[in-house]
């Protein structure tokens, strides 16, 4: 009988370890810019995990902030997520800002790693009146608005996880930002962890909406962004989409310099449609827009006026102002570093002055080759020329040629028509050569 309990408890205790062990923890990283493919790779990520039935996903994340639209789907899917989320702002050194903050105060977890930083979580108005003061504008209302929304959006986000309101409310009043050791005080967070193995450790055996979480020793498996996901992060920011701005310039005004090219029409009509699809999803200011499409206005006017590159000065001056004001640059995921900026505004400029304004002088010279060259020019005749034909020599080769007037051989004429391969053409008022 001793025997056979010993076998009993021994089987449950290896049973037990192996359903341990069997245990699975999703990952994703979030380093970067909160946006919509941001916002697609967590959905998914959270989808996923539940289909693994994985005892939690960590979301290990170090963002300066983001779009709001983005945030707030993201936001709806932890609080409503049928898998515990575990947000670890981490590594050391990593941030939780603005859109950051949104997102790990939703976790059902909130864990931060040592000398990291959460806050910060005021919105910034893209595009705004940057004058301020005076009679309110409607873009400071419009900025009220959103910082209301804002206030009561990350309220109700910390009020549903039982974390401080208050602070999370300052967060985005006043954009206060605090270490994690001072998020862990002031109850913002649920606990600091060196890394991810230590996380898992702490957060084993709590219970998240009657589900007792088992991740001492899970196995952890990194949920990788798709190849669609990756293409749109890499193209989501404000520097490629100046760049791909850049590209239609070049590229429809190669075109138009040199007909027929056909190369830069092509790489300026696809980077056409990916400036609309990426404008369509950042807070592209559109006075910017406004400066830039003034700078090529007069690069192009300059070429064909008298004005001694009055107009080209003016150009550089909006092209750049253009630029500088594309992006808000309050913001630091939107703004454009004035080492792009600078160089990009003095490129630009060389190459309307030179390539496009050479092609377009071109384009006005007067022909040099071609039948049309020899109209009105006057040549001898080789033979007798008459409405039968005749023989002409011009531009190193013989025509034929007709004339309603008898012309005798050596008399000059003057090509007045051609018609295929004849010539028309009429006698002048010369002796004949002898």
């Amino acid at each position: 009988m001793s025997r056979f309990l010993a076998i009993t408890f021994l089987a449950l205790a290896l049973g037990g370890l192996a359903g341990r062990a069997a245990e699975r923890v999703d990952t994703i990283t979030i380093d970067g810019a909160i946006g919509p493919a941001t916002a697609g790779y967590i959905v998914r990520a959270v989808d996923q995990a539940a289909a693994d039935s994985a005892q939690c996903l960590v979301i290990r994340l170090d963002t300066p902030g983001g779009l709001l639209d983005s945030t707030k789907t993201i936001v709806q899917k932890l609080l409503s997520s049928p898998v515990p989320v575990v947000v670890f702002v981490g590594p050391p050194g990593a941030v939780a800002g603005s859109a950051g903050c949104f997102i790990t105060l939703a976790a059902d977890i909130a864990a931060m790693a040592p000398g990291t930083t959460i806050g910060a979580a005021h919105p910034v108005s893209v595009g705004g009146n940057p004058t301020g003061g005076g009679e309110e504008k409607p873009d400071e209302t419009m900025k009220q608005k959103l910082e209301n929304y804002s206030v009561s959006f990350i309220e109700n986000i910390a009020s549903q996880r039982h974390r401080n309101v208050e602070w999370a409310k300052s967060s985005v009043k006043d954009s206060e930002a605090i270490t994690s050791e001072k998020a862990f005080e002031l109850k913002v967070i649920d606990l600091i962890a060196k890394d991810v193995p230590d996380l898992l450790k702490q957060i084993d055996g709590r219970e998240i909406r009657g589900q007792l979480l088992k991740t001492a020793g899970a196995n952890v498996v990194e949920i990788p962004m798709s190849p669609g996901e990756k293409l749109f992060q890499a193209l989501w920011s404000p520097e490629v989409l100046f760049i791909l701005m850049l590209m239609v310039i070049y590229g429809v005004m190669g075109e138009l310099s040199s007909p027929g090219a056909i190369l830069p029409g092509v790489v300026g009509a696809i980077a056409l449609v990916l400036v609309l699809y990426l404008s369509a999803r950042l807070p592209v200011n559109i006075a910017g827009l406004a400066f830039m499409g003034l700078a090529i206005a007069l690069f192009i006017v300059d070429i064909y006026a008298p004005t001694h590159g009055v107009l080209t000065t003016g150009g550089v001056v909006s092209f750049f102002f253009g630029a500088l004001m594309l992006f808000d640059r309050a913001d630091p995921v939107f703004r454009l570093s004035l080492s792009l900026i600078i160089p990009a505004t003095v490129v630009t400029a060389l190459f309307f002055i030179f390539i496009v304004g050479a092609g377009l002088r071109a384009q006005r010279l007067p022909v040099r080759s071609g039948r049309e060259t020899m109209l009105g020019q006057v040549v001898l005749a080789q033979s007798r020329i008459d409405a039968v034909g005749g023989r002409v020599f011009i531009e190193g080769e013989s025509w034929n040629a007709v004339s309603e007037v008898v012309v005798e051989k050596l008399w000059p004429v003057e090509v007045i028509g051609v018609e295929g391969l004849t010539l028309k053409v009429k006698p002048i008022n010369a002796k004949p050569t002898t």
